[in-house]
């Protein structure tokens, strides 16, 4: 037995100790032998003893343990030498352990199993007979590798520092060299500091080391020289410098001008550029290359090495050869062991047969046992049972031996007498023998009984012990078993060997084969590397001559300078003519408006540069950079206003003084004429009336003194002005100009430092959380930055708008809209940014938020990170302190945050009395000493506060909220607007917080994070007080704390947009094409993916919530469109969507949603050719461009969340993209829900929660609409209704037939309203912005309440039949009080049913204003109609850079009967033009300086390719001038003479944008500027003709015949769009004489239709469209005032037919020649409410029926038997006041719109009339 528990101990040793001796490969003599650091390995082994490594257990001989052992074996722990295990690689190894020492063959490890670092060895054949060097890439000759490894057959290399790629081929980033050339290493990038300090590595070509994209104006291989045009030193200083030879050479190192080469007729001619610098260095570049490669091919060597090395591969083959021969015999040597191990194996298993057989029998036995025991148990359980029975029978006798004395009367002593005689029978009874033998065999089977229990208990005893010994025993057969099939995998391991070894063989024989014929190609391939290095001599040789040619070709470049220097000059004369002004007022302005350019430009890099983590500088940069543009724009206003202003002064002075002159002298002269004429009545009077008359003579000679006095001085003051003062004024001017440009100078020396830290302060940022050092610094330099930034922006904005209103001068116009768009981006940026500021108790910073505040009114929800500074020392004596507020300046209606009591305290009050919610679940003392998130939130009346608590060590976050409720109606917080003030941290000492909130300041780190749906920041402030970022730098937050940050996503607020720039960097163009991006958006419509170059463009949007995808690669057909127009993929629903664009052969484009194929379509073979790529946004000059404008159907940016962008497969991290603007890292929940949903009247939205709304019920929403009814919130219960709806302008309850009703009507007003509606037993309340109203409620039995379910109910409408129509307009913001969960507001996304609603944003609606435009001369309107204009215009816009909306009510402009507005929401003045051939306006005043100067400006916006826009002529128009479009571009022509001057632009015009035009005629000049930026001049010779016009003057269009004799016939028609800001010589043209088919501008959705505006128009129909005897006439009307003519008709023999509504009644009334007659019909549904109404006219000679809505009417006139049929023309709409008679009951034009106008089955086009007149638009009726 202990030979079988030892045997499978020792067998397994044996066996694989002989494995692995007898396939060890003694190397002993071998020819290619890399043994480098074996020896080093003893030291190694010995440490290994040293830590404890187990022993081996091995059997041998056992030796006196003072004798030693022989080599190669060693002393075990019992003292007997075994053999050491070194794998054949050392012959010595430790004693007591076997670990072997001296490895050899470059191998290590306790038995010289593993190589060195730096090797390896071959895994096929398991422990390696030798160690290689590394193939990293090449072995022993090439190896640049730490250590190597094989995984899957492939040998895997670490790489030293300076390598990379599988095989360490290549250099790594930041490294050059050719790893693969013999010889060579990789070096590093050197660009003397002169590269992008953005990358870690510097960039460089990483073969050659020529170094990319010098900075700092410097070039070179190393880029360590200066560009041309530049110089100084480029390695140390870094200061090269523009060289100032006006555009010539100078000296790269000294910055001397270099004197003009020669010219000469020997000097060719030649203009060269840049590209003759690029060649240059190219030309260089190219021999470096070459001179590399020849190196490289000398290197290559065919001598004795190479011989050598192939004889020692020729042995090592040879000795492999024998070593296999040697393996064979191993294995016959292993095969016999195998066998020897399978008998024994045999043995062994027959005694675990015998073993077990035993068990089982012992088994078998215990169950035997245990039978006879259980019958033996069973017997003496029947004995018990049976003497239990004998004692109850003798019980029983007792018993009934009482019972039968009692019954027979018997006395005591007879019953004793009776149980002796009962006694006596039983002793006869035993004593009977029967009974006797009995008892004895009884006796002795009891006997018997007694000893099987003794044996029964014995054998259960052994049972459990052999019970007990079973698990031991199945452990060891388990272990054998396992023992045998480790056997079996030895076996069939050694079988794979076997069968190895034979392949191996096979290989070698086949290996040698291809040996000896590449031994032949190698010497083939070394002729020919000879023959091309002779090639490779012989070529060098016309470089090196080209170059010699280019050198002196290089010599001559200086001298066309000289040519290029002379252009300028005559460039800058001609630019010097073009003004009239002075010149060097225009000088300066020109400069001025170019360094305005130049710091555009320069902000918006600043913009582009922003990095979200690291922008805090940048942004305070760009501030600064706006605060010099501001300065520059004052003083450049300042000086040219002053000039300008000193000349007007000068020339009004002297018109004056000849005013005054020519007054005093036509007085003079009159006084003495009335002197002459007294003195000749003085003659025929008497002596008094001659005294009188010497008197007032004596008086007219005084007063003609005085005249002469005053006369001499005036002339005086000319002469002191003429040409003194006069000039004197303007040098004063050119020295304030002079000084002006001084500052500018010094302003800009200030800001060049500014840059420079910048950029150091950017770089520093970026890793502040691991560089403390370069942190703190990073503070110090912004201090002053954060300061300044206080006082900048909202300066600027000042003077922006005072520059902007004055008069506008292009180019700095234009660089003020830019500089407002970029203080725009700023602000974006700057609410993004994600950095915290550091209060000390003292410091506060007033917030700009960007959140509309009536959004603020129903609902609030704000977040911010917190950290406190618990160990300052102002915490001890003041621990409670004041955090943010929100509010008021009154502190009324607030919300703020303070700590209080060791408690954070949410407090907001809503008008009445503070809620203040302390959070006591966490105390602030028990916060930890970083960053936790805090959110407050407010739905009503209700109020919640929630603080987030992060591990920093796990994901674990501890989670605590709190909530409270305003006592009363109050729900609303109004803040107003101009009264809002946002403070967080403190408060400025002249700012009186309310008494709960006045504590001492914040001590700690805070960091704001959003504000409802927006993103916001401390950084987007506008003041700051006592913030010092030196002394109280910012506190570090780690980004990925919390939950909602880990997710690297970035999120898009709709403005921003990130830009990555040459996308083929990370990955190629190739056959198969693909974008994949990750999205998550609630929005309808966004812009995804977005590449331009030239016409050709790609864009991916999100239209309407499905994907669309539009491209044009230069195809010759039209864009090719690939949209979801199944509905397969529903973007929108707020969770991450994966898309995925494949362009596959470049042939065909494919749209992936979530790895589901949507759709696919095929076009021209064309490659992409884009190599930027626009995502979630672009900027506006790009949406905007004609190019990409025309075709994309979306150009809004993308608001949501994105992720994962990648470009064949290659992520992207946008925030680090240096053209990304305005994103930010994570995605907040807070702007994925949907608060909002705008219903079109045909939607409506739906849901299921547990409430009980007949019971206990309270809930409330926001809605703004301008319809006055809808139904706004509805639930059913079988009978039993709910619902909200909107009546008549009032708010309506409907509970179960109960009503309560607001008592205003004024809820349809465009505004938001927020309403409560609560439901109890006792009554049910209805509450509209805190106004009650409440009704009891009649149910007074009390029911027994049911269990609340799920009820579903309606937002917005219902889909089954109610009393109200569908609501049109927004809800917002709603809640309920339920039972399953906390009051928090509705997310509309998570409705399950939502019908053509949209959950994201609603329109502003606004209620319709009047139109401000006055009567006109063809107005069908009588004097004091209603409709006259009421009030004047409070502001004119005279701008032309944009347009302002409507935004007054006038009285008298509505009709309290209509649902729509009289007067649609319009631009002010804006007029639409267009719908017929003459569409115009006429203005028959022309000014008397037109022909002398004419300057016209007009703002215009159109889609229409051709139009005439302004137009006039003299009467036989051999004079004229216009403006019109023709092809899409604007011209502007007139005639000189006989000839034509035509200025043409080269841009479209008809994007359908407003752009600003001005054209000046200056004599023979013409002048065309567009946009203030583009200016277009030509010119004609002069002629001696005088140009004269007349009027009229034509917008919009001319009358027929006229401007064909002048312009292209498509362009003579009327222009189709709307023209505004109408302006001659500067002064504003108004009032038209005539108007033709002229409308306002209407802003917002438009149909089909022609609409009569309440201004008065008409429409007279053609001659075929007359109205006889019999007619038939049907149309449809869609009114807004419920007054007015639809038709008429008349002769001229007094008869008519008229047709019009008075006060919703339609009337139609008629004479025939006999008398009036007429007929109406009152419809019940009123025709004003909004909706088309279709009306019908039928006539059979005096029968005329009227039909309205099916509703019908009829009158039988008097019979006019000479009655005949007139075809005379029929007025629609209207009709002139002429021609009206006075029996009609309304003479008001028709105000609304006609369509489907239709006579005698005829339909008739408007836009073909004889006459349109008025204001009338014929194609476009306005919705709303």
């Amino acid at each position: 037995m202990a030979l079988i528990s030892a045997w499978p101990l020792v067998f397994p040793i044996l066996f694989f100790m002989g494995c692995l001796s007898s396939s060890t490969v003694s190397s002993e003599g071998s020819v290619v032998h890399f043994d480098i650091e074996g020896s080093s390995a003893v030291s190694i082994q010995e440490s290994a003893v040293i830590r404890g490594q187990q022993q081996s257990v091995a059997t041998g001989t056992l030796v006196p343990f003072a004798e030693k052992c022989q080599e190669g074996f060693y002393q075990a722990a019992l003292g007997d030498c075994l053999r050491c295990n070194c794998n054949g690689n050392s012959n010595r190894c430790l004693d007591g352990s076997g670990i072997c020492v001296g490895c050899q063959r470059n191998t290590t490890g306790e038995h010289c199993e593993k190589c060195l670092d730096g090797y390896i060895g071959d895994v096929v054949r398991g422990v390696p007979a030798f160690c290689q060097p590394c193939p990293c890439p090449l072995p022993l000759v090439a190896n640049f590798a730490v250590s190597c490894h094989r995984k899957s057959g492939v040998v895997r290399c670490v790489c030293k520092e300076n390598y990379a790629g599988p095989n360490c081929e290549r250099c790594a980033p930041g490294y050059y060299g050719n790893p693969m050339l013999i010889g060579s290493t990789c070096k590093k990038c050197d660009c003397s500091g002169n590269s992008d300090p953005n990358l870690i590595f510097e960039d460089c070509d990483e073969v050659t080391g020529q170094c990319h994209n010098c900075l700092r104006n410097t070039t070179g291989f190393r880029c360590d020289q200066c560009a041309p045009g530049y110089y100084g030193d480029a390695k140390i200083a870094k200061n090269c410098t523009e060289c100032n030879c006006r555009g010539g050479l100078c000296d790269s190192r000294t910055g001397e001008c270099v004197a003009e080469g020669p010219t000469g007729t020997d000097c060719p001619t030649i203009s060269c550029d840049k590209c003759i610098w690029d060649l240059t260095d190219d030309i260089g570049l190219a021999i470096l290359t070459i001179d590399e490669s020849k190196s490289i091919l000398l290197s290559i060597s065919s001598g004795v090495a190479a011989h050598r090395h192939l004889n020692e591969l020729n042995s090592s083959v040879s000795l492999l050869k024998m070593k296999l021969s040697e393996k064979e015999n191993h294995s016959v040597l292993r095969k016999i062991q195998m066998d020897n191990a399978e008998s024994e194996t045999d043995n062994l298993l027959l005694e675990i047969e015998a073993l077990e057989e035993q068990g089982n029998q012992a088994t078998s036995k215990g169950l035997l046992v245990q039978k006879e025991t259980m019958a033996t148990i069973n017997r003496a359980d029947q004995l018990v049972q049976q003497l239990s029975n004998m004692r109850d029978n003798i019980q029983e006798i007792s018993s009934k031996m009482k019972y039968y004395g009692i019954q027979h009367e018997l006395s005591p002593e007879d019953i004793i007498q009776k149980l002796k005689v009962a006694e006596q029978m039983l002793r006869e009874i035993q004593h009977r023998k029967p009974f006797t033998s009995q008892r004895l065999i009884a006796e002795d089977e009891a006997d018997a009984a007694q000893k099987l229990l003794r044996q029964v208990e014995e054998w259960q005893l052994r049972y459990n012990e052999t019970r007990f010994l079973f698990p031991i025993v199945l452990d060891q057969l388990s272990d054998y078993n396992m023992k045998l099939s480790d056997l079996q995998e030895a076996l069939d391991q050694a079988r794979d060997y076997v069968g190895q070894t034979d392949d191996i063989n096979k290989e070698n024989v086949a290996r040698l084969q291809e040996n000896e014929q590449q031994l032949e190609k190698v010497k083939e391939q070394t002729d020919g590397v000879n023959n091309v290095l002779r090639s490779a001599i012989d070529i060098l040789v016309e470089p090196q001559r080209f170059n010699s040619e280019l050198s002196d070709v290089i010599k001559n470049v200086s001298g066309f300078y000289a040519e290029i220097d002379g252009a300028k000059k005559e460039l800058q004369e001609k630019l010097a003519n073009l003004s009239r002004f002075d010149d060097d007022l225009v000088q300066q302005a020109m400069e001025y408006a170019h360094e305005l350019q130049r710091l555009a430009d320069e902000l918006n890099r600043n913009l582009y540069s922003v990095d979200t983590n690291g922008l805090v500088q940048k942004a305070l940069n760009a501030s600064n950079v706006y605060e010099n543009i501001a300065t520059y724009i004052d003083e450049a206003n300042e000086t040219a206003l002053l000039a300008l202003n000193t000349t007007h002064r000068v020339s009004d002075a002297v018109v004056g003084i000849d005013t005054q002159i020519v007054y005093h002298k036509d007085e003079s002269e009159r006084l003495l004429n009335q002197a002459k004429e007294l003195q000749e009545t003085a003659d025929a009077s008497n002596d008094l009336a001659v005294a009188e008359t010497s008197r007032r003579i004596a008086e007219t000679i005084a007063r003609k003194d005085a005249l002469k006095s005053r006369l001499m001085k005036a002339m005086k003051q000319i002469q002191s002005i003429e040409p003194g003062d006069t000039r004197q004024r303007l040098d004063q001017s050119k020295l304030i100009t002079q000084e002006a440009v001084d500052n500018t100078m010094k302003v800009t020396q200030t800001t060049t430092p500014m840059a420079k830290n910048l950029k150091n302060w950017s770089q520093n940022v970026q890793n502040f959380e691991q560089d403390a050092v370069a942190y703190d610094k990073a503070v110090d330099s912004a201090g002053d930055a954060v300061k300044n930034l206080t006082e900048v922006i909202p300066q600027l904005l000042d003077k922006l708008r005072t520059v902007d209103q004055k008069l506008p001068a292009n180019n700095i116009s234009a660089s003020i809209q830019r500089i407002r768009e970029l203080i725009a981006q700023t602000r974006s940026v700057a609410s993004k940014v994600q950095v915290s500021m550091k209060f000390e108790g003292l410091s506060a910073v007033e917030i700009n938020p960007k959140t509309s505040l009536e959004d603020l009114k129903a609902f609030t929800s704000m977040s911010l990170y917190i950290r406190l500074l618990k160990d300052h020392p102002q915490l001890a004596a003041s621990p409670d302190r004041f955090v943010l507020y929100l509010g008021n300046k009154n502190a009324k209606d607030y919300m703020g945050l303070a700590i209080k009591n060791d408690n954070l305290v949410y407090i907001y009050n809503l008008g009445g009395r503070d809620v203040e919610i302390p959070l006591d679940s966490k105390p602030v003392s028990s916060w930890p000493a970083y960053f936790s998130i805090v959110k407050v939130e407010r739905m009503g009346k209700y109020g919640k506060i929630f603080l987030t608590v992060p591990s920093l060590s796990s994901t674990a976050e501890e989670k605590f909220i709190k909530i409270g409720e305003v006592p009363g109606v109050d729900s609303l917080l109004d803040l107003d607007p101009k009264n809002t003030i946002f403070y967080v941290g403190g408060v400025p000492p002249n700012f009186k917080l309310p008494p709960s909130l006045n504590l001492p300041g914040f001590i700690g780190c805070l960091e704001l994070a959003t504000l409802n749906d927006d993103i916001i920041s401390l950084y987007n402030f506008k003041h700051i007080y006592n913030m010092n970022t030196t002394a109280s730098p910012p506190c570090a937050r780690n980004k990925l704390a919390f939950t909602q940050s880990r997710a690297i996503s970035y999120f898009f607020d709709g403005s921003g947009y990130a830009l990555v720039r040459n996308i083929e960097r990370r990955g190629r163009f190739s056959q198969v094409t693909r974008f994949d991006i990750e999205v998550r958006t609630p929005t309808d419509n966004g812009l995804i993916l977005l590449m331009v170059n030239g016409s050709m463009f790609f864009s991916l949007v999100i239209q309407n919530g499905f994907l669309s995808l539009r491209y044009d690669f230069g195809f010759s057909n039209a864009p090719m469109l690939l949209e979801d127009s199944m509905k397969k993929a529903q973007i929108n629903d707020a969770k991450f969507h994966e898309i995925s664009v494949i362009y596959h052969n470049s042939k065909k484009m494919i749209l992936v949603v979530d790895r589901r194929h949507i759709k696919s379509v095929e076009n021209e073979k064309k490659a992409m050719p884009f190599t930027d790529v626009y995502i979630g946004g672009a900027p506006s000059e790009i949406l905007k461009s004609s190019n990409v404008n025309s075709h994309l159907t979306v150009n809004t940016g993308f608001k949501g969340c994105m992720k994962g962008f990648q470009f064949q497969k290659k992520d992207f991290n946008l925030l680090e993209e240096p053209g990304t603007l305005g994103i930010s890292y994570g995605c907040p929940e807070e702007s994925l829900i949907s608060r909002k949903a705008y219903f079109n009247g045909e939607s409506y939205i739906s849901s299921s929660q547990k409430m009980s709304l007949f019971a206990e019920f309270e809930g409330g929403f926001s809605f703004r609409t301008l319809q006055p009814n809808g139904l706004l919130f509805y639930h059913a219960e079988g009978p039993d209704t709910f619902s909200i709806s909107i009546n008549d302008g009032a708010v309506v309850l409907n509970a179960k037939g109960t009503e309560v009703q607001t008592k205003e009507k004024r809820y349809s007003d465009g505004k938001t309203h927020f309403i409560i509606t609560s439901v109890s037993p006792e009554r049910y309340e209805l509450i509209v912005d805190d106004k009650k109203q409440s009704k009891k409620n009649p149910a007074r039995e009390r029911t027994e309440q049911k269990p609340a379910g799920a009820k579903k109910f309606y937002f917005g409408g219902s889909p089954r039949s109610t009393q109200y129509a569908n609501f049109t307009g927004c809800i917002s913001n709603a809640y309920f009080i339920r039972l399953d969960q906390e009051v928090e507001v509705e997310d509309f996304q998570r409705y399950p049913e939502k019908v053509q609603a949209s959950l994201y944003g609603c329109p502003d609606d606004a209620p319709p204003v009047p139109l401000l435009h006055k009567k006109r001369k063809n107005s069908s309107k009588v004097k004091g109609s209603h409709n006259k204009k009421v009030g004047r215009d409070k502001e004119r816009i005279s701008k032309a850079t944009g347009l302002k909306i409507l935004d007054q009510e006038m009285s008298g402009q509505t009709d309290s009967d209509c649902q729509l507005s009289k007067n649609p929401k319009a631009i002010e003045y804006a007029n639409q033009f267009g719908g017929i051939a003459n569409s115009r306006q006429e203005f028959d005043h022309i000014p008397k300086d037109f022909s002398d100067r004419s300057q016209f400006s007009i703002s215009l916006k159109t889609h229409s390719s051709h139009g005439m826009i302004f137009y006039a002529s003299d009467q036989e128009e051999n004079n004229f001038i216009a403006l019109f479009v023709a092809h899409g571009r604007l011209i502007f022509m007139f005639n000189v003479g006989h000839q034509k001057l035509k200025i043409k632009s080269q841009e479209k015009y008809n994007d359908g944008l407003w752009h600003n035009v001005i054209f000046v005629r200056e004599k023979n000049t013409g002048r065309l500027i567009i946009d203030g930026l583009r200016v277009l001049e030509e010119s004609l010779p002069s002629v001696d003709n005088t140009w004269h016009v007349n009027g009229p003057l034509y917008i919009g269009g001319v009358a027929p015949g006229k401007a064909v004799k002048n312009i292209q016939i498509n362009s003579v028609y009327s222009f189709n769009g709307c023209l505004s800001n109408l302006q001659l010589n500067g002064r504003s043209i108004t009032s038209a004489s005539q108007t033709f088919s002229v409308t306002p501008c209407f802003e917002g959705p438009s149909e089909a239709g022609t609409y009569f505006s309440s201004e008065g128009g008409y429409v007279i129909l053609d001659e075929s469209f007359s109205l006889g005897l019999k007619f038939e006439v049907v149309f449809e009307v869609r009114p807004r005032s419920s007054s007015g003519i639809l038709m008429h008709g008349h002769s001229v023999n007094g008869e008519y037919l008229n047709m019009h509504m008075k006060q919703g009644q339609v009337i139609v009334k008629l004479n025939n020649g006999i008398r009036d007659f007429s007929t109406s019909v009152t419809p019940k549904q009123s025709l004003c409410d909004g909706m088309w109404h279709r009306i019908a006219v039928i006539r059979d000679s005096n029968v005329v029926q009227l039909d309205v809505d099916s509703e019908v009417n009829h009158v039988v006139g008097p019979l006019n038997p000479k009655a005949i049929d007139h075809r005379e023309p029929v007025f629609v709409g209207g009709v002139p006041e002429s021609l009206l008679t006075a029996s009609l009951t309304t003479r008001n034009s028709f105000t609304g719109c006609i369509r489907n106008f239709v006579i005698d089955g005829k339909t008739v086009s408007f836009s073909k009339a004889t006459l349109v007149s008025g204001a009338v638009s014929i194609n476009a009726c306005p919705t709303a």
